[in-house]
């Protein structure tokens, strides 16, 4: 039986779906919209209340568009199981409203039909989640909510958790703020909602045609053009939409035909469309659902989060370009050129105005609006300037666009609430902070060590969990321990420039008498390190304000959460479960894993750019030395890429690897600008004597141009 992809990921309603549905569906998704918009311009009811009607509106559009069973549109008792589940997830929403006030009256206490409610809720979450996202997720949720309520307490070790009742546990999971309508459900309905919309409005006014043709007009006769052309389109894609998935579906079906065209081989055009996808939540200034979570958990402004990514984005699309790049040269496609793309300047004429919006965006985000506001005030002018294009919006494309963007949210908001039971357990049961204090102790304090265990278990998590549930869990159990290993490189700074407050004195001296006069002598690097590795967690938080500037502190809270969210993204490209590879793999008519394995070795940059973040000062905010970080970092890319594809301009050969790891790690390490100066030197002029000797050369094949080629 034909199966369809519902926007924005996930398996959707069947091709037969009866049009008596499909209106409905719409009509849900316009309420749904327009009490959105109203709760974040307006927002008369407290979160929680609007955190339910949020569960209930979309509980209700998923149980339309993502039936329980395949079977379901030749079933009219599946038709109408499906509506009653929704009704129902739609009335647990409605019911919160009338119950909350009494509950709390009742000083927390359920009575009548609160638990029945609460349990159906929870319930209704985790087969609607099993619908978007697989059985795995529902899964771990239930084995963590028994771990509170059962089998916590009869294990032993620092896991042990005496428990709490059933009652108790349903009662957080529905009334209080710990789970499924707490912070993360909030930021779904508010950040998350607004800016899948305002997606949804650039790509019907003509965006994505828009981002297509410029990236094909500015690749037009690029070696490896073809590939560039998918990585500059999903980049631009990715920025809008926020979502890989959504992302290949859009720019994928162009980009990938046109690879393959040009020579590359279907699984490598899928592994380019699935790598560049998985870069567009990295950058700005519509990032993933994963920034807005990181807002919320660091308290650092979604502008700001959204202005450090810029740089690190770039340096991973340019990765994924030199690594496309070196394909091409390697297989002989040098003689590329795009004979449908048009000249620059007639694209930006005709089309350029429709990227103003985002222009808008950033306007209202600088001069001090709420990212709600802001997402608002861009689908406004989405709108207005549509009306200067061919593509005008009126209310049929206002609807549709209305629509589509509901229909897209609806993933992410499900997985968004769902995964609130489990951070809700984390958070009770102390398992999070546990968990946090074994990995600084796995590493010994060795913030490199602490890198890759925390790789390791993004890894494990990537196998079954989607980028942002992987994100949520690995930011609750191990940020903290990052950031604290993060700034304690900071403190022992402090300590080895012999200005150190008294009042930091002090507390030392409860730890050892002595330690005034260490610090009067001059403490080294080791001994500095050494002191501050024996202090509780809880003295160096102290010692951390007193020691440190806010700025730092907080560069490296963000620096924890950057490393974890790119760490998280290889969530697309981890099999078994890696859906963008696979989208990419059904349009490519390529074999899914071998998409998934070759698209993760194009993404070797999510392993690579966060060492940077915990090394260098490239998200400091201080522009000059974000600088200074990433112009070698540019190079020093470039020269990991030619080891790792054994190509620059031509074939290098095991001594040639080696040079170029060693120029790669030098310009990548956290060195002082002026000694990479000569390195960086030297490898441009390295890399140009080898681009004058492969145009010197007539041996390499030539490559026919696209329209010449069979598909």
């Amino acid at each position: 039986m034909k199966r369809t992809i519902a926007p924005g990921g996930g398996e959707g309603a069947t091709s037969g779906t009866p049009r008596a549905l499909a209106g409905f569906t719409a009509g849900a998704a316009l309420v749904t919209a327009a009490v959105h918009l109203y709760y974040n311009s307006i927002g008369l009811i407290s979160e929680l209340s609007f955190a339910a009607l949020h569960f209930g509106f979309f509980g209700l559009i998923c149980a339309l568009i993502y039936p329980i069973h395949p079977a379901r549109e030749h079933s009219r008792l599946l038709f109408a199981l499906d509506a009653v589940l929704g009704i129902a997830a739609l009335g647990c929403g409605l019911y919160f409203l009338v119950a909350e006030d009494a509950y709390w009256a009742r000083g927390g206490k359920m009575e009548g039909a609160d638990i029945y409610v609460a349990l159906l809720s929870i319930l209704l979450a985790l087969e609607l989640l099993r619908r978007v996202m697989g059985i795995f997720i529902p899964i771990l949720i239930l084995v963590a909510l028994s771990y509170a309520a059962f089998w916590g307490q009869h294990i032993s070790g620092v896991f042990r958790f005496p428990g709490i009742s059933v009652e108790e546990l349903i009662a957080r999971s529905y009334f209080v703020d710990l789970g499924l309508f707490g912070d993360i459900a909030q930021i779904s309905m508010t950040y998350v909602f607004m800016f899948v919309l305002f997606g949804s409005f650039l790509v019907k006014s003509g965006a994505s045609e828009f981002i297509i043709d410029l990236s094909r007009a500015l690749a037009r006769r690029a070696i490896g053009g073809s590939g560039i052309v998918a990585v500059l389109g999903s980049a631009m894609m990715g920025s809008i939409s926020g979502a890989a998935v959504a992302n290949i579906a859009t720019t994928g079906v162009v980009t990938i035909p046109l690879m393959k065209r040009s020579g590359y081989r279907p699984t490598f055009a899928a592994a380019v469309e699935t790598a560049a996808s998985t870069g567009g939540p990295l950058l700005p200034p519509i990032m993933g659902a994963g920034a807005f979570v990181m807002a919320s958990y660091t308290q650092i402004s979604y502008l700001t989060i959204a202005a450090m990514a810029l740089l690190p984005a770039i340096l991973y699309f340019l990765s994924v370009i030199y690594l496309i790049r070196m394909q091409a040269l390697k297989d002989g496609l040098v003689d590329f050129e795009d004979e449908d793309a048009r000249p620059i300047l007639a694209v930006l004429r005709e089309g350029g105005l429709t990227l103003a919006p985002v222009v808008m965006l950033i306007v209202l985000l600088v001069v001090g609006y709420t990212a709600t506001y802001a997402a608002a005030g861009a689908i406004i002018a989405t709108i207005a300037f549509s009306w200067l294009t061919p593509n005008r919006m009126g209310l049929r494309a206002v609807m549709d666009a209305t629509i589509t963007g509901v229909r897209n949210a609806t993933p992410t908001a499900i997985l968004l609430i769902s995964i609130g039971l489990l951070v809700g357990v984390l958070g009770t049961t102390g398992f999070g902070p546990t968990f946090s204090l074994m990995i600084i102790d796995w590493s010994g304090g060795n913030l490199l060590l602490m890198l890759l265990l925390i790789t390791m278990v993004s890894l494990l998590l990537g196998m079954g969990l989607p980028v942002t549930a992987a994100y949520i869990v690995l930011a609750t159990i191990s940020a903290p321990s990052l950031a604290d290993l993060i700034t304690t490189s900071n403190m022992v700074e402090a300590l080895t420039s012999g200005a150190v407050p008294e009042s930091v004195t002090m507390m030392l001296t409860l730890v050892d008498p002595e330690i005034g006069t260490k610090i009067a002598a001059g403490l080294g690097p080791a001994e500095a390190r050494e002191l501050l590795a024996s202090l509780p967690v809880e003295l160096r938080a102290a010692l951390r304000p007193e020691m440190l500037d806010q700025e730092v502190i907080l560069a490296s809270l963000l620096a924890a959460h950057m490393i974890i969210f790119w760490v998280s993204q290889d969530s697309n490209v981890t099999p078994p479960v890696c859906l963008p590879a696979f989208v990419a793999a059904a349009i490519a008519h390529s074999p899914p894993m071998a998409t998934g394995f070759a698209a993760f070795r194009l993404c070797k940059a999510l392993y690579i750019i966060p060492l940077l973040f915990a090394f260098t000062p490239i998200l400091s905010g201080d522009w000059g030395e974000m600088l200074t970080v990433f112009v070698p970092a540019v190079f020093g890319l470039h020269a990991l890429s030619a080891a790792m594809m054994g190509m620059l301009e031509r074939p290098l050969g095991p001594f040639g690897r080696l040079v170029a790891v060693g120029f790669g790690v030098v310009l990548l390490w956290p060195l002082a600008a002026i000694l990479k100066l000569p390195v960086l030197l030297a490898y441009v002029v390295w890399v140009g004597q080898d681009w004058r000797l492969r145009r010197a050369s007539t041996g390499l094949p030539r490559q026919p141009s696209p329209s010449a080629v069979e598909t």
